[in-house]
């Protein structure tokens, strides 16, 4: 309670702060008083201070009302009320005022366009501005209010940008709710009706309108609101029919425009006045026609009358022969329908030229609407893109300079020539000419001590001392090993009928073999500075070292290889299947209880097959070879534990984890 008596304070004190303010004009009173308060409790009470001072402020003219939703707006910018707070006043106007007051204030909000597109009051204050149009468009008429419902489509036309999705008829709907109604009594002509109310002239000599022809006109409207009926193989058949019967009326009937046009002007050549003529100019127009039957010769009179019904053609079959994205394939005309459409849209536009005042310029005009129809057309086809202002092609200077160069480039021949004089050659690119000139033998360069990337066999073995056995397990380290040792090492190339080790344990040989050599010859170079001595010392030593170490020798060879081919060199693929089974199962091989825990919990093993490398064939051989997710989890983790030599449980673990396979991981590690 005493919250809201708090506000209720700060809110009548907004108030009388606000109606100073605005009276003087002097923003900066209301800015000071209205910082002695927080943010939320400021804003929510000067918002409603605004609405109680409109209630005073209704009774003013439009002037006065435009000038506090102007000093509204400059609150917004001086973060004194929320953006909203101006386009809500100006909803509370437009409820307030007739709608003869409204039109003369919506100028205001047309005007101020750019303001309601500012970043500060366009993303708080569009969804009020729609809503306040909206509520506007549904107090006025269509028909008698026309030009003020124009304006107001055509302000948020401007306001929304064209990305704004809301306003496109992307799915080109129709609007089936504009259903035209008409009917009547079809026991008398209405020829008869008209001649009780009208004096026709017996000279003249006019179509007779009946029952039939006021249906059949009317009826067109049907096709005109939903134009998908025309592919309909029955309903075509009566469109054609109707239209015929209409554009023959039209063709036949004469327009009394003309007639009325010159006793316009008789009369205003008698009055001779400006005000007059002013009001003879003036031309009625209405949105919506009348049905009734006694009226149909009279609208048949009437140019605009019959220019909105040939339009009303020229766009149905437009829509029919266009191509829209969202049409059916069966929504395609045949070639004697579209030959039928051609032909009548020859006619319908002699038609429009013949109908005064000036046909030929109002034909012109409606072609050219209809162009542009097309291009928005295929704007929505493409899927609505934004609209981007091409380019233009600048040419820089750059680009000019080459163009230059390349019209007063040398013969090939010349330059040619030139490079042979200096004993170089030209290879055509100038990258490509520098590389292949520098050096004249290429094998020459290739030899030298520059290109030679090979380290020394020791520095590689022993760097780090090879992390011992580990660093002989790895891949690369071990393929590297076996290429230098069997350029740069004696030990290499050995002759024995022994099987070959496995490369791990072989590489850790040698590595122990080189670092006993390297000590080895490292003690004999500092025991004397004579190289003869030294010499004679290194023999020495490496013969008592085979004396010492011959059974050591003797077990490396064992493990060395098969010498039957002098290039054999030591493969893990010799190793026998039952010992690279057993290590494997050792090191890698995941047991079944494993294997079916996390089988279970593998709901999407096609993920995890694509990341262990499974092609897309692969993947549907174990959809086909068995009945459920868990068989096919279990059967493709089994093949890559058989086949894979990276498989092991800690490889596996590892990428179900980065593939978010929670549970699969869960159980994998909670199984023995």
């Amino acid at each position: 309670m005493s919250t809201k008596i708090g506000f209720d304070e700060l809110r009548v004190k907004y108030k009388d702060v606000l109606s100073k303010a605005f009276s003087t004009n002097n923003i900066d009173l209301l800015d000071s008083f209205s910082k002695k308060a927080s943010e939320t409790d400021r804003k929510a009470a000067m918002d409603q201070a605004f609405r109680d001072k409109l209630l005073e402020l209704l009774v003013e003219d439009s002037a006065t009302l435009e000038n506090y939703v102007n000093f509204c707006i400059e609150s917004c910018r001086r973060q004194m009320v929320t953006p909203t707070m101006p386009v809500v006043l100006l909803g509370d106007i437009f409820d307030a005022l007739t709608l003869n007051k409204c039109e003369q204030m919506f100028t205001y909000v047309e005007s101020g366009v750019t303001t309601w597109r500012e970043e500060l009051f366009f993303g708080a204050c569009k969804n009020n501005l729609l809503r306040m149009c909206n509520d506007l468009l549904r107090r006025l008429s269509r028909s008698q209010n026309t030009v003020f419902c124009g304006r107001i489509l055509l302000f948020l036309a401007k306001f929304f940008p064209f990305s704004e999705r809301s306003g496109l008829n992307i799915v080109s709907e129709f609007n089936l709710e504009n259903i035209t109604e008409f009917g009547g009594d079809n026991s008398s002509t209405l020829k008869d009706a008209l001649d009780e109310d009208m004096v026709i002239d017996d000279d003249k000599n006019k179509l007779t309108i009946d029952y039939n022809l006021y249906c059949r006109f009317w009826s067109l409207q049907e096709f005109f609101r939903n134009p998908n009926t025309c592919y309909n193989k029955i309903q075509w058949k009566t469109f054609v029919a109707h239209s015929g019967s209409v554009l023959s009326a039209f063709s036949s009937y004469k327009l009394e425009a003309i007639e009325l046009q010159k006793s316009k002007l008789n009369r205003l050549k008698a009055i001779n006045t400006d005000v007059e003529m002013k009001e003879s100019k003036e031309q009625h127009y209405f949105a919506k026609f009348l049905t009734n039957q006694k009226l149909l010769e009279l609208q048949l009179s009437d140019s605009n009358f019959r220019r909105c019904v040939l339009i009303q053609f020229l766009i149905l079959f437009q829509y029919l022969t266009s191509s829209v994205k969202f049409k059916l394939e069966s929504q395609e005309l045949k070639t004697d329908q579209t030959e039928w459409v051609q032909e009548t849209i020859n006619l319908v536009y002699k038609l429009l030229s013949e109908t005064p005042p000036d046909g030929k310029c109002f034909v012109e005009c409606v072609k050219s609407i209809l162009k542009r129809e097309e291009h928005w057309n295929s704007w929505k086809n493409d899927g609505c893109p934004e609209f981007q202002k091409p380019k233009p092609p600048v040419q820089s200077e750059s680009t000019e300079e080459v163009r230059r160069v390349r019209k007063r480039r040398r013969p090939v021949g010349d330059i040619i020539k030139e490079y042979e004089s200096q004993k170089k050659h030209f290879m055509g690119n100038t990258e490509l000419t520098k590389l292949w000139n520098l050096c004249p033998d290429n094998l020459a360069a290739c030899r030298t001590k520059e290109r030679d990337f090979m380290p020394s066999l020791e520095s590689y073995m022993l760097s780090g001392g090879a992390e011992g056995a580990e660093a002989g397990r790895a891949a690369g380290w071990g393929w590297r090993a076996l290429r230098l040792l069997a350029r740069r090492s004696p030990h290499f190339f050995v002759h024995t009928n022994n099987p070959i080790g496995r490369l791990p344990d072989y590489l850790d040989d040698m590595v122990k073999r080189i670092s006993r050599e390297v000590a080895a010859n490292a003690a004999a170079s500092n025991s004397n500075g004579d190289a003869n001595i030294n010499s004679d010392k290194n023999i020495k030593q490496e013969s008592h070292d085979e004396d010492i170490t011959e059974e050591q020798i003797e077990a490396d060879l064992i493990k060395e290889g098969d010498a039957n081919d002098i290039e054999q060199v030591p493969d893990s693929t010799h190793v026998t299947d039952d010992d690279d089974k057993t290590e494997r199962a050792r090191l890698t091989m995941i047991t079944e209880t494993q294997l079916d825990a996390v089988a279970k919990k593998l709901t999407d093993w096609k993920k995890l097959a694509v990341k262990l490398d499974y092609k897309q064939d692969e993947i549907e051989y174990f959809e086909t070879e068995n009945a459920t997710d868990e068989a096919r989890a279990k059967n493709m983790l089994k093949l890559w534990f058989d086949d894979d030599e990276d498989a092991s449980v800690e490889n596996l673990l590892y990428i179900m984890e980065g593939l978010e396979l929670v549970e699969a991981c869960e159980a994998l590690k909670s199984t023995k």
